[in-house]
């Protein structure tokens, strides 16, 4: 798949595609949400939405290709301002997986993160059983810290995930 992608803030036009992925079951379990959210919910969010990561302690950037469309989501969120680090979660829509949308999306968002904003470190917890997630993170210079057992719940059962964590190589504590 050729073409270059963007990220952008989301627009009210994108109400559909943002109500399609918070409202997939299938990614429930890897999230915080217990249900899913309402059209008049989303549409309050895109309204309120300051879409500034020191305002809303989250970002939420939509992955814009250039010929394909929305092709899916980033999001920075648990912003900690005081230790000056946030979590960092993405989607890719399944049939524009394996182009390296997603590899192109974290370089972007880790570049705004510590280029721009300052950030000292991005994480992420990646289901131990996500390869393709899995290997993203690693080949993205993310380094695995850890490995949590048992962390998250799906249906009866529980599934470790790997903490991955990477620095701003230009910002250190002095």
């Amino acid at each position: 798949m050729d073409g270059k992608i963007v990220l952008r803030a989301p627009e009210p036009e994108d109400l559909d595609v943002l109500l399609a992925i918070e409202n997939d079951e299938r990614l429930w379990p890897i999230g915080t949400a217990t249900g899913p959210y309402s059209r008049y919910q989303m549409k309050k969010y895109l309204s309120e939405t300051q879409n500034d990561l020191y305002a809303d302690r989250q970002l939420r950037l939509m992955i814009q290709h250039e010929t394909e469309g929305v092709a899916g989501i980033i999001d920075l969120f648990n912003f900690d301002p005081r230790h000056n680090r946030a979590e960092v979660g993405l989607m890719v829509r399944e049939d524009m997986r394996g182009h390296g949308i997603a590899r192109e999306a974290l370089f972007r968002i880790e570049r705004h993160c510590f280029a721009l904003l300052g950030l000292r470190q991005l994480y992420a917890y990646v289901p131990a059983d996500n390869v393709p997630c899995l290997h993203l993170f690693r080949s993205s210079g993310f380094k695995e810290v850890a490995r949590l057992e048992d962390w998250i719940r799906t249906g009866e059962e529980y599934r470790d995930v790997c903490l991955f964590q990477k620095k701003n190589p230009s910002r250190s504590v002095s």
